[in-house]
C-alpha cells in the first residue's frame, strides 16, 4: 500500500492505544497558543491527533494551517515540513474515503521526491525527516524515546551543527536518563556534553540552559547551575516550558515560594497544563511536610493546624486538577491519594489506590509507580506489612529498569534487614530475599534463602 511508504505522522507515531490523545492534543494547542516558532510541525501532531479521534474535518484544517505556514517560510515548498504535511494529507483523505483527493497529494510528493537521489517513488529519508520523526516519537511515550534519539543522530550524521536536532538529541536523552533506575552522575555525562554543545551552536537557548543547570544540580555544581538559571529566565520569562524547569529547580533547591510564584505566573498562560499543575502540587506538598513537623499543627484551635489544612486543600486541589487534566497521569492520581491518607482520608485513599492496581492497559513504569504507592500505603497508614511486602514484590517483578522498580527494590531490603535483625528466624524476610536475588538473576543467593526457610519450617507441614 502506498500509504505505507510515506512519512508522516500516520507512518511513525504510535497508534491511539500507546498515547493518551486528549491529553496530547491539549499539550498541542498550548504550544499552538504560544505561538511558538514550528507551528507547522504541531498543526501536522495536531491533525494526526484528531484523524484518530474521529475528527477528520480539523485534521484537514489543521493541515491547510501547517500548508499556509509552510508557504510564508519556505516558497519552493520543499523539505521535511511539506513532505511530512502532504503525506499526513493523504491519509486522512484515505481515512475520509476521499481517495482521487488522497492520490493528489501522492502525486504532489513524487514531485517533492524528485530532487532527492536516493528517494523511493514515495519515501525519502532525507536528514529533515529523520528530525522530524524524532520530535514526533518524544511527544508519545517512554517506550519511544530510544528510537526518537537515533533518529536525531541519523539528520545529525549529515548535518552535525543543527541546533535543533542537537537539541532534540539532547532532549532525547534526558528523558532517557529521567527513565533510568541507575542515571549517570559523572560530570562527562553524555546528555551534559550534548546540551553544552547545543549552547555552544546557540548560547543564548533558555531550554538547553535550564534543562543543563538541573543536572549540574544533581551533582552539586551549584554556582554554574544558578548562572544557567538566571540566564534562562532573563532570556525567556514569559516561556511556560522555561519556567517549570526553573520552578523545579528552586523547589529542589528549598525555594519554594519563589517557585510556586513562577508556576502561578505559567499556569496564567496556559491553565490547563497538567505538568504545572502538578508541580505546583508538589511544592506545595514540600511545605506540608514541613509543617507536619509542628506539634502545634495537631491543635485543631491553633492557627498551624488552618495552615495545614490550607496546604491540604492546596496539594488536592492542584494534583486533582492534573489527574483531571491528564487521565493518564498516574504520578498525579497517587500524589493525590498520598495526600488524603496524610489527611487521614483513608476510605478516599484506599479507593484510588483500588482503582490504580485494576489498570492494566499502562506503561510498565507506572505499574512500578502504582506498586510503589500501593506498598507505602499499605505499611504506613494501614499497618499491613504483608501487603506492603507483597505489592513491593509486584513492582520488581515488571522487568522494567526504572526509578520506580529500584524504590522498591530498596525500601523491600530496608524491610528485611530491619525484620532480620528483630528475628534472625522470621522466614517472610528469607522469602522476600530468595525472590528478590531470582529476580536479579543470582539463583545461588536465591537457592540459599530458599534452603534456609525449609531448615526454620521442617517440621511444618504447610
Amino acid at each position: 500500500m502506498k500509504l505505507d511508504q510515506l512519512q508522516c505522522h500516520f507512518a511513525w507515531a504510535p497508534q491511539k492505544e500507546n498515547i493518551d490523545l486528549d491529553d496530547m492534543k491539549q499539550r498541542l494547542e498550548c504550544i499552538i497558543e504560544l505561538n511558538l516558532k514550528d507551528q507547522d510541525r504541531s498543526y501536522n501532531q495536531l491533525a494526526f491527533v484528531n484523524c484518530l479521534q474521529g475528527n477528520c474535518e480539523e485534521a484537514i484544517q489543521n493541515l491547510q494551517e501547517a500548508e499556509r505556514i509552510l508557504g510564508e517560510n519556505n516558497e519552493d515548498k520543499s523539505g521535511a515540513g511539506i513532505i511530512v504535511t502532504y503525506g499526513n494529507r493523504a491519509w486522512v483523505n484515505y481515512h475520509m474515503g476521499q481517495l482521487t483527493e488522497a492520490q493528489s497529494y501522492l502525486d504532489k510528493l513524487e514531485t517533492v521526491y524528485h530532487p532527492f537521489p536516493n528517494a523511493s517513488q514515495f519515501s525519502a529519508m532525507i536528514p529533515e525527516v529523520y528530525g522530524e520523526k524524532g520530535w514526533s516519537l518524544l511527544s508519545s511515550t517512554a517506550e519511544y524515546y530510544e528510537e526518537a534519539k537515533e533518529c536525531f543522530k541519523k539528520a545529525l550524521e549529515e548535518d552535525p551543527d543543527n541546533i535543533e536536532w542537537n537539541f532534540g538529541f539532547a532532549t532525547a536523552l534526558v528523558r532517557l536518563e529521567d527513565c533510568s533506575s541507575n542515571p549517570e552522575n559523572s560530570e562527562f555525562s553524555e546528555y551534559m556534553n550534548q546540551l553544552r554543545r547545543v549552547l555552544e551552536l546557540d548560547p543564548g537557548h533558555a531550554e538547553a540552559k535550564v534543562l543543563l543547570a538541573l543536572k549540574l544540580q544533581d551533582l552539586n555544581q551549584k554556582e554554574e547551575a544558578f548562572t544557567l538559571v538566571e540566564q534562562a529566565l532573563q532570556k525567556s520569562p514569559d516561556l511556560p516550558f522555561v519556567i517549570r524547569y526553573v520552578a523545579k529547580f528552586l523547589r529542589r533547591e528549598g525555594a519554594v515560594d519563589k517557585s510556586i510564584e513562577l508556576l502561578k505566573k505559567a499556569l496564567e498562560i496556559t491553565p490547563n497544563c497538567s505538568f504545572l499543575h502538578h508541580q505546583t502540587g508538589l511544592c506545595y506538598k514540600n511545605k506540608l511536610l514541613q509543617l507536619i513537623k509542628n506539634p502545634r499543627c495537631r491543635n485543631l484551635r491553633d492557627p498551624v493546624f488552618q495552615q495545614k489544612i490550607a496546604l491540604i486543600n492546596q496539594c488536592k486541589q492542584h494534583f486533582g486538577e492534573a489527574s483531571i487534566l491528564k487521565q493518564s497521569f498516574i504520578i498525579a492520581k497517587l500524589a493525590f491519594a498520598e495526600i488524603c491518607a496524610m489527611n487521614e482520608e483513608y476510605r478516599e485513599a484506599k479507593e484510588i489506590y483500588k482503582t490504580l492496581l485494576e489498570l492494566e492497559n499502562i506503561t510498565l513504569e507506572n505499574k512500578q509507580e502504582k506498586y510503589f504507592g500501593a506498598g507505602k500505603f499499605e505499611f504506613f497508614h494501614k499497618n499491613s506489612e504483608s501487603n506492603a511486602i507483597k505489592y513491593y514484590l509486584e513492582g520488581i517483578k515488571i522487568q522494567h529498569n526504572s526509578r520506580a522498580r529500584e524504590w522498591c527494590r530498596t525500601t523491600l531490603v530496608k524491610m528485611a534487614e530491619k525484620q532480620r535483625y528483630r528475628n534472625l528466624r522470621d522466614t517472610k524476610v528469607f522469602s522476600s530475599w530468595g525472590i528478590m536475588h531470582t529476580l536479579d538473576g543470582d539463583k545461588r543467593a536465591a537457592i540459599e534463602c530458599f534452603e534456609k526457610i525449609f531448615e526454620f519450617e521442617l517440621g511444618n507441614e504447610d
